[in-house]
């Protein structure tokens, strides 16, 4: 399929996903890459327990701050079986949850770029984790994830391996997905 066909078949369909404008954003720092430069935020405060309550309003990009139209706010906390009080999700279930955000949308954004029209998109994530090492029962054993098995579950105008393909493509652009299964340096101070 050629871009012109593409383009003229993605008008055809509505995911919500506005393809023209992501594409003149992608020209535009084509051409001032430094633009694309963007640092992300999130404040955190800890509200009694393993309960913790997280921020999100401001970030960097476009060569400026910028600054969303609300705040918004995002709580953690852990299960009653780790003697705590289950206000909110844990943190690994809000990871999760970015993650299948992340490729959610891009699923969007991939399917109104091909000119597939989207039904239902539903992301199922399952993780596995040996506590033992974030109790310090074991040092051997790692803290985080030692799997994670996403799946999708998609109803669309399209064949099942123009739906695997989105998918495809949608994990080969994700921020989070690249996150998780790529080492980030992370720099932890304190004062």
């Amino acid at each position: 399929m050629t871009n012109t066909n593409s383009i003229s078949t993605a008008a055809k369909v509505d995911n919500g996903v506005n393809v023209s404008a992501l594409l003149q954003a992608r020209e535009a720092l084509q051409q001032a890459p430094e633009a694309a430069q963007f640092k992300w935020r999130a404040a955190c405060e800890w509200v009694s327990g393993t309960h913790s309550r997280s921020a999100i309003g401001s970030f960097f990009g476009l060569g400026a701050e910028q600054s969303r139209n609300k705040t918004f706010s995002l709580e953690a906390d852990h299960p009653q079986v780790f003697a705590a009080e289950d206000h909110a999700p844990t943190p690994v279930e809000i990871l999760l949850s970015g993650l299948a955000g992340c490729l959610t949308a891009g699923v969007a954004a991939i399917a109104q770029r091909r000119g597939i029209q989207l039904h239902s998109v539903k992301a199922s994530l399952e993780a596995d984790m040996d506590i033992q090492g974030i109790l310090g029962i074991d040092d051997d054993v790692r803290n985080g994830f030692g799997a994670i098995r996403v799946h999708f579950d998609i109803r669309a105008d399209a064949s099942d391996d123009d739906i695997k393909a989105l998918v495809a493509q949608s994990q080969k652009r994700s921020a989070v997905f690249d996150i998780i299964t790529n080492p980030t340096n992370v720099f932890v101070t304190v004062n």
